[in-house]
C-alpha cells in the first residue's frame, strides 16, 4: 500500500461564515491531509479577538501554520488568502482561491466600497443578528442556493456575533484591504481559482485573474454558485487533492 506524507490545509471561512462551513469539504478529503480550519477574527470563536485587521489576522495564519501548507479561501478568506501568500511566502506553497477577487483596482472604487461596508457596519451594530444574516443572505451573488443549502449556511451564520462582523466589515471588507491586481504576476506558486457555474460575476474574474497570474487553473464547479464549497463539496475537495476535475 502506498504511503503519503501528512500535507497541511489552511482553509479560511468567508464573511459571516465560520470555521464550521468547511466540514464537508473536510469530510470528503483523503486522510492523509491535515486540515486546520480557523475562525477568522471577529467571526465564531474569534467573534470577540481585536484587532480585526490584515496583520493580526495573518499573525494568527503564522502561529497556527508552522510548516509548509496550502492555503484554501473562499471569498473573503480567498481576498486573506492572496495576503497571506506574499507575506508567507515561504510557507504558502500553492492556493485554492473560491469565488475570490485581489480586491479592487480602482482607488475611488475602493473608497466608495469602504464607506459602503462602514455603512453595513453600522447597520450589523444596531440589528439583531438573524436580521442582518438575512439581508446579507440576499446579496445578489448568493441567490439561487436549494433551500438544504440555505438552511446549512444561515446555521452557521448564528455562530457569529453582530460586533464581531461589524469589525470585520470595518477591517477585512473589500473597501478596506489594498488590491493585489498588479502583483499577481509575481506569485509563483500554483493557483486553482473555483467559481460556480452560475457565478457569472466571479468567473469573469477568475479569468481576468489566470490571464495575471504565472501559474493558474480555472475550475468551474457545474450547477453551484458563489458557495462552492456549501453547494459542490466534493468539487472543491477534488481540487485540494489534486483529483481530476473539470477544468476551463
Amino acid at each position: 500500500m502506498m504511503a503519503y506524507m501528512s500535507q497541511s490545509v489552511l482553509l479560511l471561512h468567508g464573511f459571516t461564515n465560520t470555521s464550521r462551513s468547511w466540514d464537508a469539504v473536510i469530510a470528503q478529503l483523503p486522510d492523509h491531509y491535515r486540515p486546520i480550519a480557523p475562525d477568522i477574527r471577529g467571526h465564531g470563536a474569534a467573534s470577540a479577538a481585536r484587532p480585526v485587521t490584515l496583520d493580526a489576522v495573518i499573525e494568527d495564519i503564522a502561529a497556527v501554520t508552522p510548516e509548509p501548507f496550502t492555503l484554501v479561501g473562499y471569498s473573503m478568506g480567498g481576498r486573506i488568502g492572496l495576503h497571506a501568500a506574499f507575506r508567507l511566502h515561504d510557507r504558502v506553497r500553492r492556493l485554492v482561491l473560491i469565488g475570490a477577487s485581489p480586491g479592487l483596482k480602482d482607488a475611488v472604487a475602493r473608497a466608495e466600497r469602504r464607506a459602503s461596508d462602514c455603512n453595513l457596519a453600522e447597520q450589523a451594530d444596531g440589528q439583531p443578528l438573524r436580521e442582518f444574516i438575512e439581508q446579507w443572505a440576499r446579496s445578489p451573488v448568493l441567490t439561487g442556493q436549494t433551500d438544504a443549502v440555505r438552511a446549512a449556511v444561515d446555521a452557521d451564520r448564528l455562530r457569529n456575533e453582530p460586533a464581531g462582523l461589524a469589525a470585520a466589515l470595518r477591517g477585512l471588507g473589500t473597501g478596506a484591504l489594498p488590491s493585489l491586481w498588479p502583483r499577481l504576476g509575481d506569485l509563483e506558486i500554483p493557483v486553482d481559482l473555483i467559481v460556480g457555474e452560475r457565478d457569472a460575476k466571479f468567473g469573469a474574474i477568475a479569468e481576468q485573474m489566470a490571464d495575471a497570474l504565472p501559474h493558474a487553473r480555472v475550475t468551474v464547479a457545474p450547477h453551484a454558485g458563489h458557495a462552492v464549497h456549501w453547494e459542490s463539496p466534493a468539487a472543491v475537495a477534488d481540487v485540494i487533492a489534486e483529483r481530476a476535475v473539470r477544468r476551463s
